[in-house]
Order: structure tokens, then sequence, then C-alpha cells
């Protein structure tokens, strides 16, 4: 570790007085002893995965993701119910990894993209552009300097008497400046910070802090552009802090009263939309106009294929699957 570094950040007034409402909050939270209520803690654990892997395009409910944690069978593309389960085992180790050890690091990338990604438990090997659309709105560091820059942060990480309200800030801002794998780097931030919280308080295990992020996701990517820009962090600490003490403060997150979401196996809302804009019997392209898409391939793996799968619609010509006359009714089963 580079013994002079230090990831370019100010201390702004609104951080402080951040600080003090999330110090306060969390006492107020100690009194009320949520974290012993294991069903309140479930429930939570649930909106943090829904809500970090919705910000990378994850359709999944959250009942649906309850259904898989409880073994059951859902109906979805397989990819977004692996990307479900690998969250649902990093959290289950999530208590025993360490924020600034290096290989704690790597196995939880290795948890997480275990199915999704060949090089899973590796930092990239090649140079990765991060994208709005067809803009590149980030180039990332190159390639050969991961190691080096990984290694300074971690050790930053590991020395820093930053407050860690503002470090795990820093650190998660840090790491999706850097971008050090091929995929996964989003989520990856959101669960180091909230490691890094909860090892300093373990109320953090329990706080969906990324269901609020999701909420405010446009506004998470601004941050980061806007830390970028200024070449200080300062603007992701606010906005992190402001999500934080948001989801303390919100009565949806922390009610003792709410329960976890009830777990019939479930199809996705894309399928839920098909079915209600299945009409007598329709072809694709009426479909796809009902539904207002475009893009026909993604018509068909979510939509289309996973209502067929489920045996919720059928082909009006099942022994000519491509022919030009073909039309789709609902099922029996999908009309209840």
């Amino acid at each position: 570790m580079t013994k002079t570094y230090q990831p370019p950040h100010s201390i702004t007034p609104a951080i402080i007085h951040l600080i003090a409402k999330i110090s306060e909050a969390l006492g107020r939270l100690s009194v009320l002893e949520h974290e012993k209520n294991l069903r309140l803690r479930r429930a939570n654990r649930i909106r943090t995965i829904q809500g970090s892997l919705a910000i990378e395009g994850n359709t999944l409910s959250e009942e649906q993701i309850t259904a898989i944690l409880e073994g059951k069978r859902v109906i979805a593309p397989p990819k977004e119910i692996q990307e479900v389960r690998n969250a649902i085992k990093a959290y289950e180790q999530f208590e025993a990894w360490q924020a600034a050890n290096e290989k704690h690091l790597l196995n939880a990338h290795s948890v997480l993209m275990t199915g999704l990604v060949d090089d899973a438990g590796a930092y990239r090997r090649g140079n990765v552009g991060v994208m709005n659309g067809e803009q590149v709105v980030h180039m990332a560091p190159p390639a050969n300097r991961i190691k080096n820059l990984m290694g300074d942060l971690l050790g930053w990480l590991a020395a820093t008497e930053q407050h860690p309200l503002i470090a795990s800030s820093i650190f998660h801002y840090e790491f999706e400046f850097i971008h050090p794998f091929s995929d996964g780097n989003g989520r990856m931030g959101r669960l180091w910070q909230t490691l890094i919280l909860s090892q300093w308080n373990p109320l953090f295990v329990n706080i969906p802090v990324e269901s609020m992020v999701h909420e405010h996701q446009r506004d998470y990517y601004r941050a980061i552009n806007s830390s970028t820009a200024k070449t200080d962090s300062a603007p992701f600490i606010e906005f992190m802090l402001t999500m934080i003490l948001n989801t303390i403060e919100s009565p949806n997150s922390l009610s003792i009263s709410q329960t976890t979401p009830q777990v019939a196996p479930q199809v996705t809302p894309q399928v839920k939309e098909l079915l209600l804009a299945l009409k007598n019997e329709m072809s694709r392209d009426d479909l796809q106009s009902a539904l207002g898409l475009q893009d026909r391939k993604s018509f068909s793996e979510r939509y289309l294929k996973p209502a067929l799968s489920a045996g919720l619609i059928e082909m009006t010509i099942p022994d000519k699957p491509n022919s030009r006359l073909q039309k789709y009714r609902l099922t029996q089963k999908g009309r209840i």
C-alpha cells in the first residue's frame, strides 16, 4: 500500500449533519431492539436482495425471492433466479467476511457471480467502460492497475480513522470508480458498504439500504457521476448518508408489524402483464403492440417463453410453433 494514498474527499456540513441524525436514529432503533425480531430480519434481508438486484435489472419481486428462499418453484428467467440464489448465499456468509481482506472480497464476488460470469472471484483482465445507453459515461482504470488500486483502497480502509459512515461511502464510490470486476461491481459495492457498516454497528445487517437506493436509482448514478466530475466523493457520501437516514426512519422498512410476503409460487411482473393483455386469441405482434414493446428478443425471453413454460398460455398451432398464423390464448391455469 502506498502510505500517502488518500481517496479524494471533503467533509461538508451536510455530511456532519447527516452523521448526527443517523446516530440519533440508530440510538432509537437500538432501544426498540428491532434486531431481535427474526421475522423482521428475514423480511428486510429479502428487501435488501430485491433492491440491490433490481438496480442491475433483475425483475423478481419480494414474493418471488421469498419463494426461492423457501425452496419453492418460481417461473422466471434462469439468470435472474441464479442471481437471487447467489445473493441469498452471500448474505448467509456475510458475517464471516472482513471488509479490508482482499481474499474475502474476491470470495464474496465468487459467491455473488457464480454461474453468471466466467471469471467470478477474480479481477477483470480487460478494460471496461460504464455505459448509459450507447454513451460511455466512465472509462474505468486499465486492468493492469486493478491489483494495485484495490490494494491501496483496502489498505486505506484498514487504516483510516474516518467515521465508518463516511469511510463506507468513500469505499463504495472508489470501488465503483475502479470497477475491479468484469461484472457485478454495483451489487458488490453495495454489499461491501453494508458489511463495513455492520462491523461498526450490527444493526446494519437488518437495515435494507439497498431497497431505498433502488427507489432513488437515478440519483445514485447521478451522485457517482457528480463525484467523478468533481474528483471528490462528497456528493456520493451525502447521497448514501441520506439513503441510510431515510431507510432507518422509514416506517415501511423497519416496522415490526410488517410481515414477510406470502409465498405461493409466483410469476414475474412481465408475465402478469402478458396475462392481463391477452384477450381471446392474439398473435405475437398483437401482444407486443398491446404491451407497448418493440424488442422481440426481450419480449420472447421475459414474457412469452416464461408464460408458455408455466402453462399459463398455449399456442393455437402447437405442432407448428413458428407458423406465421400462430396465435396465443390463455389456458385454464392462466385464467385463475
